[in-house]
């Protein structure tokens, strides 16, 4: 299963503003369940109906079933002491969520089990909402009002233990995972901003496990807190959205000049400023690469699913930490808020990441080179390992201050080198027909991608390859021959083209751009199109 899908199958309008505000996102043919006690002529004046839209026709392209949801959730619950009518009348969302479980063969035992354990210090309320869940499921399966009912079987999985889990709670035990393979203690520091804050949520949960978060005042006093405990030894991570970014590039900057291992989470949302917060854009990633002021590059990767964030975390703190360059990750909202099946890693398969903190005092230099480039950690108080940080210009080898000409570019270029020493794998590029098309994407299009190729392989006998960017800066090393393989490459983007812009003027190749900026993720339906249009 790649994507939630493009559009809802069924939507359930317990009113005729919720009828007018969603209709418009369901599939023609889908069902539409609404609940006729709720469509009294003052609520339809208020939605702005001029007519009842389950009388005059306007829904004739969707199956439409009345259900006095309300009044038979209140006959339901008679009889349950300290429920009033009107208390009932509150749980007629329950009554839908078991009309719907009916419809879609779906167990309720999970589900009874979380209302006793949501209302066991009310049980009045725990026994209404039981006896709405009920009412819901047995009307579904005694009347013969409605005609669909579907048996969803389990979805095609390797053996192995699964949980549940959201792009947020991946991306929280991938840092935690880090933490453990790294044997760092994990400081978090973080100001609340849509839709990013989950993750300070996520990992505040975890202090047993010595885990320290802090909400700090301010996005710019969140990232320096970050930075100084990676000064300090620890693996320093701060998370934020788009204008949070926009306010961390200074401090990002200096973490670029300290040479020290940083991680910095963008959640990425609509914009500019303001903009959308609620709704999903992947339109950080020039800002991640070039967003600082003077030469300042550092490595930029983005997790492709839900589930991925888990591995994206572990390898942004292993390239932070083994590199000493601080490290922008780049997920997105749809990818924080989608849920998918993930598949418990073996632990002992986790990469080790080792620090290599500077103990030895002999000869010690604080901007001494390893094959990597990568300077000295030296934890402050180590015996003898004394050394200045600062903003301005180090001269290479010993971290003192210069303003060389000769060495300031010697050390632009070092910087520059050292992140391009990064091992990136290569791009794994899926292509079982020979096609003359690739599709190239990154972030959180790989599901509708994969999807609509999946879809017209099998449907339609069409040639097409696809490909994914996990790493974006430094670019896999075979990215310009996969390019080249191909007569045609299409970069779909929930932006204006910016990796495209990159992949041509790095590597000299026409990619075809196909960009979307509507608050909305890449649909399937979206790539179906775009590919049909160049190979059907």
């Amino acid at each position: 299963i790649l994507t939630p899908g493009d559009q809802p199958n069924v939507l359930v309008a317990m009113n005729p503003a919720a009828l007018i505000t969603n209709v418009g996102t369901l599939e023609k043919g889908g069902t539409v369940i609404v609940n006729e006690d709720g469509f009294s002529e003052h609520n339809l004046r208020k939605a702005g109906y001029e007519s009842n839209p389950l009388e005059d026709g306007s829904l004739d392209d969707y199956q439409l079933f009345r259900v006095p949801m309300t009044s038979m959730t209140v006959r339901a619950t008679e009889g349950i002491d300290e429920i009033t009518a009107r208390d009932a009348a509150r749980s007629k969302n329950l009554f839908a969520l078991g009309l719907v479980s009916w419809m879609y063969g779906r167990p309720t035992e999970s589900t009874v089990d979380w209302i006793e354990k949501k209302f066991a210090d009310a049980p009045a309320v725990g026994a209404a909402n039981l006896a709405a869940l009920r009412a819901g499921y047995n009307f579904g399966e005694t009347a013969e009002l409605l005609a669909v009912h579907y048996e969803v079987d389990a979805a095609p999985a390797p053996p192995g233990t699964y949980r549940n889990v959201n792009g947020t709670q991946a991306l929280a035990y991938g840092l935690l995972a880090a933490a453990v393979q790294s044997g760092l203690g994990l400081f978090y520091a973080s100001y609340p901003i849509t839709p990013a804050s989950e993750l300070l949520h996520a990992l505040s949960r975890h202090r047993r496990l010595g885990v320290r978060t802090v909400q700090a005042e301010d996005e710019i006093a969140a990232v320096n807190m970050a930075l100084g405990a990676a000064f300090a030894g620890h693996l320093g991570v701060t998370a934020t959205s788009g204008p949070g970014m926009d306010l961390k590039a200074e401090t990002i900057g200096l973490a670029v000049a300290y040479e020290l291992p940083l991680v910095a989470v963008d959640v990425q949302r609509a914009g500019p400023s303001t903009g959308m917060p609620t709704k999903t854009e992947a339109a950080d990633l020039m800002m991640a690469l070039y967003g600082r002021h003077g030469e300042s590059p550092l490595p930029v990767l983005a997790p492709s699913t839900p589930a991925d964030c888990f591995d994206c975390a572990i390898e942004a703190a292993r390239i932070a930490v083994t590199h000493r360059t601080p490290v922008i990750l780049l997920s997105d909202t749809f990818l924080a808020n989608s849920s998918e099946p993930w598949k418990l890693p073996d632990v002992a398969s986790l990469p080790k990441i080792d620090p290599g903190f500077a103990t030895d005092p002999t000869g010690f230099m604080p901007y001494a080179r390893d094959a990597k480039l990568a300077r000295p950690w030296a934890v402050p108080g180590t015996p003898g390992l004394r050394h200045r940080i600062g903003g301005l210009e180090k001269e290479d080898g010993t971290g003192n201050i210069s303003y060389a000409p000769a060495n300031h570019e010697h050390m632009t270029h070092l910087r520059a080198e050292r992140v391009a020493r990064v091992s990136v794998p290569d791009i794994e590029v899926d292509d079982p027909d020979g096609a003359s098309l690739l599709v190239l994407g990154w972030g959180s299009s790989y599901g509708a991608i994969q999807a609509a190729a999946r879809r017209l392989r099998r449907e339609k006998g069409l040639h097409v390859a696809t490909a994914h960017i996990r790493h974006l800066n430094p670019l896999p090393g075979n990215t310009g021959e996969v390019l080249r393989a191909f007569e045609r490459v299409l970069v779909p983007e929930m932006n204006m083209g910016q990796l495209v812009k990159i992949l041509r003027a790095e590597y000299l190749v026409d990619c075809e751009s196909f960009t979307k900026v509507d608050g909305l993720p890449i649909f399937t339906r979206d790539m179906i199109e775009q590919i049909e249009a160049r190979v059907g």
